[in-house]
């Protein structure tokens, strides 16, 4: 896909492009999710005919390769001067602001790297800030700190998601589910629970994605010494 040149313009009162497509494309899945993401509505969006659009994007799985790199654009890399913390820090905020602003973007990330433009000059920023002697070393560092950055977008955009289609804040179902926990409480059955119940702090998603970071990152320092 990414070599496949488009097909040459022709005069027409509704000009195409990948470049249209995909934008018409992230804006109804930033509107409605990846569900809204057609051929059909992406014609529709851009007044042109569904048939039109295989000429420059011959499957919705291209398309949704052609979305993700394109937020992965968004995403600015690490400074050169950047040390591996401060450049992986950098990277896992890139992530959860793109993910904040598209998301649909964090459901299409995965092990298996995607290999547009816009993701290999990610990826390779990303493993260049990581300035390991040893290639395996940094592979690892880098798998661990994304491992963790998607595991906790994916649950701040579920949240998110939660609070949509419940039509409550996590504050409004704790305090309506809070009879029920009191009572199980009771039983003396979760002592760890109940701890956490009255003790734990109200911290935002923000400090919490922040913290578990700070986390992983004093981890890789352990183990070589940094």
């Amino acid at each position: 896909m990414w070599d496949r040149p488009e097909p040459p313009s022709k005069p027409s009162p509704t000009p195409l492009s990948r470049e249209l497509i995909v934008g018409a494309a992230i804006r109804l899945a930033d509107e409605g999710g990846l569900d809204e993401v057609s051929f059909r509505k992406v014609a529709a969006a851009l007044n042109a005919g569904p048939m039109r659009l295989y000429g420059y994007v011959e499957t919705k799985d291209e398309l949704l390769d052609l979305m993700v790199d394109e937020v992965y654009g968004e995403i600015t890399p690490p400074g050169k001067s950047a040390d591996w913390r401060e450049g992986l820090r950098h990277v896992a905020h890139g992530i959860r602001d793109a993910a904040k602003r598209h998301e649909w973007f964090i459901d299409l990330l995965s092990n298996r790297p995607h290999q547009g433009p816009h993701a290999l000059t990610h990826m390779e920023t990303t493993l260049a800030a990581v300035r390991f002697a040893n290639i395996d070393q940094v592979l690892d560092v880098v798998g661990a700190v994304m491992a963790y950055v998607f595991g906790a977008v994916r649950g701040e955009i579920t949240e998110l998601r939660a609070e949509r289609s419940s039509g409550m804040t996590e504050e409004q179902w704790q305090r309506a589910s809070g009879p029920y926990m009191q009572r199980m409480l009771a039983t003396g059955r979760f002592p760890t629970l109940a701890r956490v119940m009255h003790e734990s702090s109200d911290r935002d998603s923000a400090a919490r994605f922040e913290t578990g970071l700070d986390y992983v990152l004093d981890g890789v320092a352990a183990r070589h010494s940094l």
